[in-house]
């Protein structure tokens, strides 16, 4: 049972450390969730502009190289067939065929052709295969044969009854088969036996192709004939024993003469012109499903797959081949070396090897496990720089010859054969020849740095990189055994590294190139490197790598890889710059630690995070594409859009502003970016960065006329010419010819409103002014008059004043004239009763009481207060003249003492009459009878 178990266990280890190497074409698999339709494929296309067209379970998909779209098929029903020729895209679906043709605008029109058939459509009639061929377009279903004449529309029918609607198109011919009845030929519209070989009587034909000039037939099961006479006999083919018994569902000959075989569940097989089997792939190798129902070769050679579920493209001719580690048994590769037949492979987990050009699995070197960091060829052996040490590599043994850890890199000795110089984790080291063995001579005294990167400046000077400490330039004595600093300076910049080149030292770091100039004994910008690896947009990144196999010295950037070799024409040096998606260079591992080795004339391998791509020179070609503008469309503030002809000329409403353009170059290559740039003159004069966003948005265009030119950036190459649009933002309608128009009418009436405006305003304001000036000059009259008033008024106050000092002068002369009288006549009695004097006392008494003198006084009075005795009057009729006589004199503000004398009586007899005088005029007591004489 022991022994028994041993071949087990050694079997089961070895499919544990071996990886399955098979390098395969970049493969691009489109889901379908991401073109947007449903998973079946049935057929595909490419029209002249290069866009590829599918017939899928959903409609008809267009891919232009950026963006998918579907077209639903007008009826709801599965599309089977599609076929390009020129501008119109044919298709066959449930009960209906026709061709689709873009519009204006770019979006694709359906357009029947049933309705020319001669015949009505059988009942569930499905198309399953269009053919051009000349002027005539073939629609298959599953009973007939629809032969279109495109001249005329005209259509004829042939019976074609078979289980597999399938068209074969072979040289000048187009062939089909009728189940049970064998192969036939179409031969001016008519139905010719071929061939009815109970062989294929039922069995289903898969393909007709050719192999080494010889017509092959080959069927759904994978067996293949070869035309004898009117019968056919068994190809003989080396690949009959791994073919025989597959379902083959489709086939394609392509432009090389190869065969692709597409087959039900085992993906498809890749026979050369000979017949003989160069590939099989699969899911498992990187197809989207195993099921290829279509099969087609675009304009540029590559494969496209319509799959059960999804479309995959293989760059068949593309320079870079793929090797997948999707298991992650190699790890990330560190270093490459093809040596005796066999590619050797130096990865984080340790050395593999496998026979070159094989599909062997790589296997895992004996005793390898562990972090390898270079592979070097001396003495025709193999020499493994390793975590562990140094190893030496004898097919699948490795031996330890070093057990110094962290063998970065080993170099030749100039002048010392026999010995080689390894830099380690804690300084150099020297391995030493000694019979046939190597064996580690000694370590180097003196420098305990890391040397990851080292070069000999001479026999006796060596130039040692650290990123971090800085460049340590050592003297080393004729014994190799001793290490002298003498000279140390700083790191130049991030990302350094140390090479030899041209048989030059170069150092470089993210801030150029330098070279060691052995006259200065210094390192010195190398400008013309520089120049040309940091010119433009696209600097190294990472470590520099010299090929001296090739004299080319690598280096890698953001988005291309790049080398430096001799000129064609002389040895001044040349770049050459190859360009690669930026997802590329995220997937080559640790920045850094870049591997890119020659495997073979013009052919490298590139080491990943999960395995390898190799590069073959040879096949890098030039190819002209052309860029297109595909969609033109306004874009609205609620997001809505609406497309516009793809013509130059057109003229947006102001409202329209917006404008959302789409571009594309139809390049299907995995390893090929585009990029865009672009300008709009008339508001943007100068080209925008490289981008590969295929589309750009312009929002809130001023009014007028505009130029949109684009032009793509396809790998290295520029499209020769821009794709152009031309168009014209209209003035807003407020700044129309019309609105200017009606902008100078209202102008003109607002000039004339405004001097009306003015005029009236003008006159209002000279009425105004008049009416002031009116006003000033009546108010001045006024003043005038009121002037005049006052004068006449200060003027009759001055005479009411005289006539009232007249008055009182008049009253006094009155009141000193009775009392003189009186006292006379007071003296006059004590004298005696002398009659003369009674006569001279009557005629005193006669001048006391004069009349006349109380006229006088009343007319004065009258003269001083106007009407006071008739307002008196009116106010109080009852008074007598009397009355009014004593109010005379309190309205004199005479005392009752002055009044006695004028009315010749008592002051006693006054106040009598005071009291009777208030009785009269219903005077209050509280009330002053002369107070209220005031103010009458």
């Amino acid at each position: 049972m022991l022994v028994a178990r041993i071949p087990i266990l050694l079997l089961l280890f070895l499919s544990c450390s071996a990886v399955q190497a098979q390098l395969l074409p970049p493969i691009q698999n489109f889901t379908p969730g991401i073109y947007g339709a449903e998973n079946q494929n049935w057929g595909i296309t490419q029209a002249d502009n290069g866009f590829v067209y599918v017939a899928n379970n959903s409609g008809l998909l267009e891919f232009n190289g950026s963006d998918w779209q579907l077209y639903p098929t007008p009826n709801g029903s599965i599309m089977r067939s599609v076929e390009a020729v020129g501008t119109r895209i044919y298709t066959g679906f449930y009960m209906e065929f026709g061709y689709w043709e873009a519009d204006e605008a770019g979006t694709l029109q359906y357009q029947s052709l049933v309705d020319y058939s001669p015949e009505p459509l059988i009942e569930d009639e499905q198309f399953w295969k269009i053919v051009a061929i000349e002027n005539y377009l073939l629609f298959q279903s599953l009973e007939r044969i629809y032969i279109m004449d495109t001249r005329d529309n005209t259509i004829e029918i042939i019976d074609s009854g078979s289980k597999r609607a399938q068209l074969f198109l072979f040289g000048d011919s187009v062939f089909f088969h009728r189940s049970g009845k064998g192969l036939f030929k179409l031969d001016k519209g008519q139905a010719v036996p071929v061939t009815d070989s109970s062989a294929i009587g039922e069995s289903g034909i898969a393909g007709l192709v050719s192999f080494d000039d010889t017509p092959v037939l080959i069927t759904t099961h994978g067996q293949f004939y070869e035309f004898e006479g009117n019968d056919i006999k068994e190809w003989r083919s080396a690949n009959g024993p791994q073919l025989k018994g597959i379902e083959i569902y489709s086939s394609a000959q392509l432009r090389d003469g190869s065969v692709i075989l597409g087959t039900i569940s085992s993906g498809i097989y890749h026979l050369d012109p000979e017949g003989n089997v160069m590939a099989h792939i699969d899911k498992e190798k990187g197809l989207n499903n195993n099921t290829v129902l279509s099969i087609y070769e675009d304009r540029d050679q590559n494969l496209w797959l319509g799959l059960d579920n999804g479309i995959s493209i293989l760059n068949l001719h593309s320079p870079f081949s793929e090797f997948s580690d999707k298991i992650g048994r190699l790890g990330v590769v560190y270093a490459a070396q093809v040596f005796e037949e066999h590619l050797y492979l130096g990865t984080n987990q340790g050395l593999f090897r496998k026979p070159v050009e094989s599909e062997m699995p790589f296997e895992l070197v004996e005793g390898t496990t562990g972090q390898v960091w270079c592979l070097r060829v001396f003495d025709e052996q193999l020499f493994c720089g390793h975590n562990s040490g140094s190893f030496i590599v004898d097919g699948n043994k490795a031996k330890l010859i070093s057990g110094l850890p962290g063998t970065w890199d080993i170099k030749k000795i100039s002048g010392h054969p026999g010995k080689l110089l390894q830099g380690n984790y804690n300084g150099l080291s020297i391995l030493e020849k000694q019979g046939t063995e190597w064996v580690l001579r000694n370590k180097l005294k003196g420098f305990e740095i890391s040397s990851r990167f080292f070069e000999f400046l001479d026999s006796s000077k060596i130039l040692v990189n650290h990123e971090y400490k800085g460049l340590y330039k050592l003297n080393i004595d004729d014994e190799l055994t001793v290490l002298e600093e003498i000279a140390r300076e700083p790191p130049r910049g991030v990302g350094a590294s140390l090479v030899r080149f041209n048989n030059q030292v170069l150092y470089a770091s993210n801030n150029g190139v330098f070279r060691y100039n052995a006259i200065s004994d210094a390192l010195e910008p190398d400008t013309l490197l520089t120049d040309l690896m940091y010119a433009d947009d696209e600097p190294p990144i990472g470590i520099l790598i010299s090929d001296p196999q090739n004299n080319r010295l690598w280096s890698f950037s953001r988005n291309t890889i790049s080398y430096v070799g001799p000129g064609k024409f002389d040895n001044r040096p040349q770049l050459t710059r190859i360009p690669v998606p930026a997802d590329f260079r995220r997937a080559l591992g640790v920045l850094g630690f870049e591997c890119i080795s020659p495997i073979g004339a013009d052919r490298y391998l590139i080491g990943s995070s999960n395995g390898y791509v190799t590069l073959d020179l040879k096949k890098i070609k030039s190819v002209t594409y052309e860029v297109f503008i595909t969609t033109i469309e306004n874009e609205f503030y609620d997001n809505s859009l609406k497309k516009q002809p793809l013509k130059s000329g057109l003229a947006f409403p102001f409202t329209d502003n917006n404008l959302r353009i789409e571009f594309t170059v139809p390049e299907f290559e995995k390893y090929t970016e585009v990029q865009y740039q672009y300008r709009l003159l008339g508001l943007y004069d100068e080209w925008s960065n490289w981008s590969a966003d295929p589309e750009v948005t312009f929002n809130n265009l001023p009014y007028g006329k505009y130029t949109f030119e684009v032009k793509a950036r396809v790998g290295a190459g520029v499209t020769e010419e821009a794709a152009v649009f031309e168009f014209r933002v209209q003035r807003p309608f407020y700044l129309s010819n019309f609105a200017i128009v009606v902008y100078v009418l209202l102008l003109v009436l607002l000039g004339f409103l405004v001097h009306k405006v003015y005029r009236t305003y003008y006159k209002k304001q000279q009425a105004r002014i008049l009416e002031e000036n009116a006003k000033r000059e009546k108010s001045k009259k006024i003043k005038a008059k009121r002037k005049i008033v006052q004068l006449k008024n200060e003027q009759l106050k001055q005479e009411i004043e005289s006539k009232n000092r007249e008055l009182a002068a008049s009253t006094m002369n009155l009141i000193k004239k009775n009392e003189f009288l009186g006292q006379l006549k007071s003296q006059l009695e004590t004298v005696g009763k002398d009659p003369r004097i009674k006569s001279v006392i009557r005629t005193i008494d006669r001048n006391i009481n004069n009349e006349d003198d109380w006229k006088i006084f009343e007319e004065a009075f009258n003269n001083a207060d106007k009407d006071f005795l008739k307002r008196m009057k009116d106010l109080h009729p009852q008074l007598t003249s009397k009355d009014l006589r004593l109010c005379a004199y309190l309205r004199l503000n005479l005392s009752s003492k002055e009044i006695a004398p004028l009315l010749n009586i008592s002051v006693r007899s006054v106040e009598v009459k005071r009291y009777r005088l208030r009785k009269k005029i219903d005077l209050a007591r509280e009330n002053s009878l002369s107070d209220y004489i005031l103010s009458v």
